[in-house]
This record gives structure tokens, C-alpha cells and sequence, in this order.
């Protein structure tokens, strides 16, 4: 399945966020089921390179790629640089032993694919990581150079979505069993109808539904981040952003007009502005203001995600503004 995106354009890259979240819980849940059926799911080094079709690339790709980084090879028989590249690709990815998975596509035969990444010459290479294509290289790049590209993609897809590749056998005869499926978990449907909601603009909608998992499971780490995502659309969708900002920079030490501002400037994307805003209010006010200012913040950070390195920063930032 690929990974529920929402429509939420200028919003921090929530969709990526969200998506990473998604490809870390289906990466366990698919190491889980693999454990439980024995450890089985190892490919061959043969199926570490796929041809793919216009008819497969929802399966083979994108559904391929919650589990693994997927490569993609755009080439033609008739391109030379072509056919210098792709053997390199093809090595390396029997030599990345399951870090990464390549698919190549043959453009003469699937001309929408090539509209549908934007490919303007060949060969080019793109990569799919938990439904998010990304833009490679074009052109016959020198080995070292493609390695370095392969090593920031096979980092930035265990570190940020999870995603620990395929676990390869020398021994398993090509074309073998692929990795375990895994189950849809019990809530589902109610995220899908949350996602929905979201894309159709019917935040109430989306809250209710986020609430409704969490009242099951409080720690429901999916439900968790979108619940703080909707929450914060909800509250910007009716603000005057021209009379927001002027509030706040009259009243530096005013605990809802910064908390306004604050959320305007995530979903314009302004990230270290939020934080720093609230930051400064933090120090600026006391009491029941202070602690205020200090929860938004915190909801702030769910909505970015912990791990990212500027949410690290500002919480150290709040630490020191508290104490």
C-alpha cells in the first residue's frame, strides 16, 4: 500500500514526515511477521534487479519501496550511455546486498512512466523511498561518484524512514517467496478515513478519527502525529494572518498572540521562526502564560517530528530558556 500522503502544501513537508512515520511502522510490523513465520523472505542476489512495467510499478516499486530503497534505471536499448551505466547499477546492487533494490525501465515501452518522473534525457536515475520519488542523477556518472549518491540514499532511508533493506541468500533460488505481507493493522480503515478527511479539507472529520485510535491506543505513534497535524490546520484555518502578525510584534510578551504567530509561521514553513518565537516568550513571560507558551511548543515538535535535527536543537534551546 502506499503511504497515505496529505494535502498540505507549505506545511514543514508534513507528507514526508508522515510517510516516514508510516514506512518505520510497516518496516517493523514487516520484520515482525518475518520473525514469526521463521525468518523467512530472503530474495537471491539475481532479484536484487527487476525489470518493471507500467503494470507492476504500483507493486514493484511503490509498494516495494516501504520496505527498501528502490532505484530507478530509466534506459533504452538504443542509448549508449545506457548501456555503459546500467551494468554498474547492476553490480552494485548485488554488491549493496539488499540495501537498496533496482528497477529498470525501459522507456520505449513505458513512455507514461518517463512523463509521470519528468525524465528529460536518459539514462536517469531516480530513487523511491516509502512512496517519495527523488531525483538522482542523470547522465553516465563516474562509479565513485554514484557509490556516494547510493551511500547518502541507503543513510537517509534507514535513518529517517527506517527501512533496513532486504536480507539476501546466496542459496535461495531466484524468484523465490518475497517478504512476508504484512497485515493491516486494526485501525486501518479509520486512518484512511483520517487521510481522506484531510484531503478533502474536512479537518473536523480527521480529528475525530485520529482521536478515535487514539482513545484505543494513546501511543499510537501514526495517529499521534496526525491528531497534532489537523489540530494545527484547525487552528490557522480562520486566523487573519495580516492582523496576527501585527498583534504579535506589538505585544512581544503576549502568550496568545506569539501562540498564534507561532503556528503561522510552521504551516508557512518557517520553522526555526516558530520555535524561536516561542522560545523567546517562554522567557519573556511566567506562570500559567509561560506553561502555555511551553505546551504549544511542545505540540509544535510532535507536528515536525523528534528527530529532526531542528526540533533537537530547540528542545535544548527550551531546556535552557526553563532552567
Amino acid at each position: 500500500m502506499q503511504p497515505r500522503n496529505m494535502s498540505m502544501s507549505g506545511v514543514v513537508d508534513l507528507a514526508a514526515v508522515k510517510a516516514a512515520q508510516e514506512a518505520k511502522t510497516k518496516a517493523e510490523q514487516t520484520r515482525a511477521e518475518t520473525a514469526r513465520q521463521g525468518g523467512a523472505g530472503a530474495v537471491s542476489p539475481a532479484d536484487l534487479v527487476i525489470d518493471v512495467d507500467e503494470a507492476g510499478f504500483e507493486r514493484d516499486v511503490l509498494q516495494r519501496s516501504a520496505e527498501v530503497p528502490v532505484v530507478i534505471d530509466f534506459w533504452a536499448e538504443w542509448c549508449q550511455p545506457c548501456k555503459q551505466l546500467s551494468p554498474v547499477l547492476e553490480r552494485l546492487a548485488v554488491e549493496y546486498n539488499g540495501r537498496f533494490l533496482l528497477a529498470k525501465i525501459d522507456v520505449d515501452a513505458n513512455q507514461m512512466l518517463m512523463q509521470q518522473f519528468g525524465v528529460q534525457g536518459i539514462p536517469a536515475v531516480f530513487a523511491v523511498v516509502a512512496g517519495q520519488a527523488l531525483p538522482l542523477f542523470q547522465g553516465a556518472a563516474a562509479e565513485d561518484q554514484i557509490r556516494q549518491t547510493l551511500d547518502q540514499l541507503v543513510q537517509v532511508a534507514e535513518e529517517r524512514f527506517g527501512l533496513t533493506g532486504l536480507t539476501v541468500d546466496p542459496d535461495a533460488e531466484p524468484g523465490g517467496a518475497p517478504a512476508a505481507e504484512v497485515a493491516e493493522g486494526p485501525y486501518e480503515a479509520t486512518l484512511n478515513a483520517a487521510a481522506q478527511a484531510l484531503d478533502a479539507g474536512d479537518l473536523d472529520g480527521a480529528v475525530r478519527a485520529y482521536r478515535n485510535v487514539l482513545a484505543d491506543d494513546p501511543a499510537h505513534p501514526e495517529a499521534k502525529l496526525g491528531l497534532s497535524q489537523a489540530e494545527l490546520l484547525q487552528r490557522v484555518q480562520n486566523l487573519d494572518p495580516q492582523k496576527v502578525r501585527r498583534e504579535a510584534a506589538e505585544k512581544p510578551a503576549d502568550a496568545d498572540a506569539q501562540i498564534a504567530a507561532a503556528d503561522l509561521d510552521l504551516v508557512g514553513g518557517h520553522v526555526e521562526d516558530a520555535f524561536g518565537r516561542l522560545i523567546e516568550t517562554v522567557q519573556r513571560t511566567a506562570g500559567d502564560d509561560r506553561d502555555r507558551v511551553r505546551r504549544r511548543l511542545l505540540e509544535l515538535f510532535e507536528v515536525v517530528g523528534p528527530e529532526d535535527p531542528r526540533v533537537v536543537g530547540a528542545r535544548r534551546a527550551l531546556a535552557r530558556a526553563l532552567f
